[in-house]
């Protein structure tokens, strides 16, 4: 597909895991946005809306039928994926063949899957954030301010929580979270991050960060980084009632690659809120 340029045109969009609960979000999204065709919807093979119209869980006819060939990525302008890292990445080859710019909000990638999506980074547009949400990425700009200038005499914790079927701990948005801050205290993340505290293990350092996490019923997503000082602590907190901020983000994103050329982007620069 060839890249547009006008940040005006129709998006002809693709979903990637349209039986899921995201999935069904994007649809609906896309649905009603004006700007947007929806104009392939992929699911696994075997998937439980294989051969059907791919609103119907929802009532609405797209007129997309559901399917697992990735062909049909060579009429999309931008595939949306929010699935898992082994049906990600075999999406971000298909994207490469077809040249289809990529909105990807996948979270837990081993090392040699984000070499991967950095790749196609490089070769081609990619709007690439562990979270959509307009709400979580102004919260990630408070964190910045935060973490510089809280960074001395203040003891940093990062909480969050989710529901009892996600797989990855912690969170995407959690570790972002950490990575801000970490950068703008001046601290080095990989080496100061903490992930478990069990049994004996001393008083903690100044450098840490820790990060603790819940998973049970139907929790949207909640993360809080806590600050906490002598006599005082601040609390960030940032709590999803809804999917549906993400999915409407991540239709934002789509629009956004419109007007890009290759490279990889991330949801500050859809907002246009500067870099980190």
């Amino acid at each position: 597909m060839a890249q547009s340029t006008s940040s005006s045109s129709m998006v002809k969009l693709a979903v990637a895991g349209a039986s899921g609960k995201m999935g069904q979000l994007l649809i609906s999204v896309a649905h009603q946005d004006p700007q947007v065709t929806l104009v392939a919807a992929l699911d696994r093979a075997g998937g439980p809306l294989q051969g059907c119209d791919a609103g119907l869980p929802q009532g609405l006819a797209t007129g997309v039928m559901v399917s697992d060939d990735l062909s049909a990525l060579e009429q999309a302008d931008v595939l949306i994926d929010f699935t898992r890292p082994e049906a990600s990445l075999l999406h971000i080859q298909a994207c490469l063949r077809h040249q289809t710019g990529l909105v990807l909000g996948t979270t837990g990638f081993d090392a040699k899957g984000l070499e991967a999506v950095e790749a196609f980074g490089r070769q081609q547009r990619l709007v690439f954030a562990p979270n959509m949400s307009v709400g979580v990425n102004i919260t990630l700009k408070l964190l910045e301010l935060a973490g510089r200038h809280l960074s001395e005499g203040f003891d940093i914790e990062v909480i969050e929580a989710h529901h009892r079927q996600k797989v990855d701990a912690p969170s995407g948005t959690a570790l972002k979270m950490g990575q801000v801050v970490a950068k703008a205290a001046g601290r080095q993340f990989d080496q100061d991050a903490v992930y478990s505290r069990v049994g004996h293990t001393g008083a903690r350092t100044d450098a840490e960060i820790g990060f603790s996490v819940i998973r049970g019923g139907d929790i949207v997503g909640d993360h809080t980084v806590l600050f906490a000082g002598q006599g005082e602590r601040i609390e960030i907190t940032h709590k999803s009632s809804s999917r549906a901020t993400y999915a409407q983000g991540a239709v934002r994103a789509a629009k956004f690659l419109m007007s890009q050329p290759a490279g990889q982007y991330d949801m500050f620069d859809v907002l246009g809120l500067g870099q980190l």
